[in-house]
């Protein structure tokens, strides 16, 4: 049975000024925590340094995170406002101000595009749905081509499903469970347009979401938590990698704290400088912490950026011009569907998706069967598309403003509707039904300014080694999802936990 949430405190004391370690992580996200874990357990002390808060502590309300539908100061990121994927209902905006505040979810505004991205100990885990989702073998050579399909599929990928508590519903009872009649109402209308509709693997414990619908434990998925963290049933890395990583006794985890250079320090090794903020993002202290070796896994936002930047600025100069490129955003749009009245989809919902529907051979698109838990029935149905897109966009060290920029378009994402259409044209068509345009703007059928997916910048074999070894400073690393290039064809954890485990298998035997 599920236990409630709780995130582990960092191990031992914050990171001081002045500190010397053999490694140093930066981010507690998938990739960094498999490094952490896999390190210690051969022998190797790691410092994990984490930009967000270590979430173990209640709220007046008794809970550790808000529910979808109550954002409040918890919700967001360093935001005064709050900024909602779904951000209408019925046409009225339903966003609203909020108290600035380290939240759990980061809405990342670029020109062009939102990156939606967990903050705090766990990272992205925190956040998003679980679908944990390994892709099509077939599907493999376009994703990395530089990797060993065979490997991967025989060792990494199920290691990585073992290590991260991979599990499915129970069909049987999801048959009849009213928390998933929107995902068979979703499953009706796909079947009876020809598509193939599939179960998709979670990290949620399904015991625990059987209690929760039997009214015997307290309700996290069934009572609105998803998107802004969950409180009870879903196994994040807190619960998974970094638990272990924990108990080894070799791993300490700081979290509050913004790595903002890394450079070669005279000694060998790397001078690491960092700020310590506090909740409402002002910075208390600046340290400087010397490191044998750098793992960056600050997300393939963090990383990207942070790696431009530093090359830019003459921190690491010897960074190779594949540095910044190869990012995309897994080809996500979303769309909401009006059903007719007898096509109700249920009160009550489960924020945990557990299907979709494979169009991705005919028309390049995956879509995950997606929530509205509004706790009132809309006769909707939402969708998260992945499609092929063969976008990408470059980051650029913008000197007059100080900052990185991105170079997306949103006019790309026209390929990503055109083929999330090949599926919901055709179920419109059949069931008479129309698009919703109340949910993401005014008369606005798409969301089209978002990525859940944030994949490249550092793609691996070009801006680094084919283990991730960043060119020109041995001892640098990436090992986040900043080494996949754009798109993963389907959600991308699993893919991201998979590669990690490959490449820090080599990295401890070769460079330790």
């Amino acid at each position: 049975m599920g236990t409630r949430f709780a995130a582990p405190a960092s191990a031992g004391a914050p990171l001081g000024d002045g500190a010397s370690v053999p490694v140093l992580v930066i981010g507690t996200g998938y990739g960094g925590a498999v490094a952490a874990l896999r390190l210690a357990q051969a022998g190797v002390p790691v410092e994990m340094v984490e930009m967000g808060m270590s979430w173990d502590t209640p709220g007046s309300d008794g809970r550790i995170f808000p529910k979808v539908t109550s954002p409040d100061h918890r919700a967001y990121w360093l935001r005064t406002r709050t900024k909602a994927p779904v951000s209408n209902f019925f046409g009225f905006p339903i966003d609203k101000d909020v108290p600035r505040f380290t939240g759990v979810l980061d809405a990342e505004e670029f020109a062009g595009i939102t990156v939606y991205q967990g903050r705090g100990v766990g990272g992205g885990s925190l956040v998003n749905g679980g679908m944990a989702v390994t892709p099509k073998r077939e599907r493999f050579g376009s994703i990395l081509p530089s990797v060993d399909a065979a490997e991967m599929y025989d060792t990494y990928y199920p290691r990585a499903n073992a290590a991260l508590g991979v599990g499915s519903i129970d069909p049987v009872w999801f048959e009849t469970a009213p928390c998933y009649q929107y995902a068979r109402v979703g499953r009706k209308h796909a079947q009876r347009s020809g598509f193939a509709w599939t179960f998709v693997p979670d990290i949620y414990d399904w015991d625990y979401m059987k209690a929760e619908q039997a009214g015997t434990v307290t309700r996290s998925a069934l009572d609105g938590q998803v998107m802004y963290g969950n409180d009870a049933g879903k196994k994040s890395l807190v619960r998974t990698y970094l638990s272990q990583a924990l108990a080894t006794g070799r791993v300490n985890i700081t979290p509050l704290h913004r790595v903002t250079t890394v450079s070669p320090a005279p000694g060998g090794g790397y001078v690491v400088r960092m700020e310590q903020i506090n909740t409402a993002g002002d910075v208390v202290a600046t340290k400087n912490v010397t490191a044998g070796k750098v793992f960056f896994a600050a997300g393939s936002v963090g990383t990207s950026k942070l790696l431009v930047k530093l090359k830019a600025t003459g921190s690491l100069p010897l960074l190779n011009s594949e540095v910044g490129k190869g990012w995309g955003d897994n080809g996500n749009v979303m769309c909401g569907r009006a059903n007719h009245m007898w096509d109700a989809t249920g009160t009550l919902q489960s924020t945990i998706p557990c299907s979709g529907i494979d169009n991705w051979a005919a028309g390049g698109a995956f879509a995950e069967v997606a929530p509205l838990p509004t706790g009132i029935e809309t006769y909707a149905s939402l969708y998260l598309s992945i499609t092929n897109t063969s976008k990408r966009a470059e980051f650029s060290w913008n000197a007059a403003a100080n900052r990185v920029d991105l170079s997306w378009q949103t006019a790309w994402k026209q390929d990503s509707i055109t083929m999330a259409k090949t599926i919901f044209d055709k179920i419109n068509s059949k069931e008479g039904t129309i698009y919703r345009t109340d949910l993401f703007g005014v008369y606005k059928q798409w969301q089209d300014g978002l990525t859940y997916h944030p994949l490249g910048g550092a793609v691996l074999n070009k801006a680094t080694d084919n283990y991730g070894r960043l060119q020109g400073y041995p001892g640098l690393y990436v090992i986040d999802g900043a080494l996949i290039p754009g798109n993963t064809t389907v959600n991308p954890f699993v893919t991201i936990t998979a590669l990690a485990e490959r490449n820090i298998e080599r990295i401890v035997a070769a460079d330790l």
